[in-house]
């Protein structure tokens, strides 16, 4: 698992390189528990934020994009009661922890459900939502 993951995280980092502007890699951390990944960048004058947490069960992922310190959109697959009350109605012991991607707009205000979102879906939600910034060539 360590050997797909350090691969997964180091095609995070480059594809964010050949897509965003001023990539750092915030955090990177592996436990034989989890692997954490964490890095800023900026697309245009937005800031983005992508986190991923992978164990042997679970992929969590955190993908925002902020203008200045409002939240333009956030893809997460957290167990967000408002996510679990818009999928099931209500929020029973049933679902409790349970990951459901979805995303926040409008400074959170808004909330829809997802379908669950790759960094590279993020990327081309980037490219098609905010600019239109053309994709790379060798994409």
């Amino acid at each position: 698992m360590d050997a797909a993951i350090r691969d997964h995280f180091a095609n995070l980092t480059a594809l964010a390189h050949s897509h965003l502007d001023e990539v750092k890699i915030l955090e990177e951390d592996r436990t034989p528990q989890r692997s954490l990944f964490r890095l800023s960048a900026k697309y245009h004058h937005y800031r983005v934020f992508i986190t991923e947490i992978i164990t042997r069960q679970i992929r969590k992922y955190r993908s925002y994009v902020l203008d200045g310190e409002r939240i333009v959109a956030g893809f997460d697959n957290a167990a967000d009661p408002r996510a679990l009350r818009l999928k099931y109605g209500h929020i029973g012991e049933e679902h409790i922890g349970e990951l459901v991607p979805h995303l926040h707009l409008e400074n959170k205000t808004k909330l829809e459900l997802t379908k669950e979102m790759e960094c590279p879906e993020f990327i081309v939600w980037l490219e098609t939502h905010l600019l239109g910034r053309p994709k790379c060539e060798n994409e």
